[in-house]
């Protein structure tokens, strides 16, 4: 489920230095208005095994980030970069995110067509260009090119009414 336009631009400039750099990109977004627009780089530890990076690491490779994106320069305009982990509702894009979550709930849009366009369940895995999902019971699989989003649902457990400051 490639990224569409500028996004993928991005995305393409970035990941040769990040693969170098042991860091993965896990997804690109360009937001707000088109006079001044955010663009979000959320980054990750490529090596699956590593923990999750942290504020400091964030810090650290922001720098060759902000350098690549002014050699780019993607946005006419100026522009707010904002870097950071992709925290616990991560996006999922590359078919290895697909692997590496399975098991965890996810949610997924798809592209307009017809029939249901958002499921939340178990995620599978992947075979091939297909992802399957355990959603209420029942196996679904969707075409990766038609998921226009896919994102971890993060789990809060229950709320625990003796911890400080819950209502009893």
């Amino acid at each position: 489920m490639p990224k569409q336009g500028l996004e993928q631009t991005i995305i393409d400039a970035l990941e040769p230095t990040a693969a170098e750099r042991g860091i993965d990109v896990v997804d690109v977004e360009v937001v707000g208005a088109s006079k001044a627009p955010c663009v979000r780089v959320r980054i990750d530890h490529a090596d699956e095994s590593a923990p999750t990076i942290t504020l400091d690491e964030v810090t650290e490779e922001t720098e060759w980030i902000s350098a690549a994106l002014d050699e780019l320069d993607p946005i006419p305009s100026s522009f707010t970069l904002e870097v950071s982990s992709p925290g616990m509702a991560r996006p999922l894009r590359k078919p290895r995110d697909f692997a590496r979550f399975a098991g965890q709930t996810v949610t997924a849009s798809l592209v307009p067509g017809e029939g249901r366009r958002r499921y939340t369940g178990a995620l599978l895995g992947i075979e091939g260009e297909t992802v399957a999902l355990e959603v209420d019971g029942e196996r679904v699989e969707l075409a990766l090119g038609d998921i226009r989003k896919c994102t971890i649902k993060p789990d809060f457990g229950e709320a625990d009414a003796s911890a400080p400051g819950r209502r009893k």
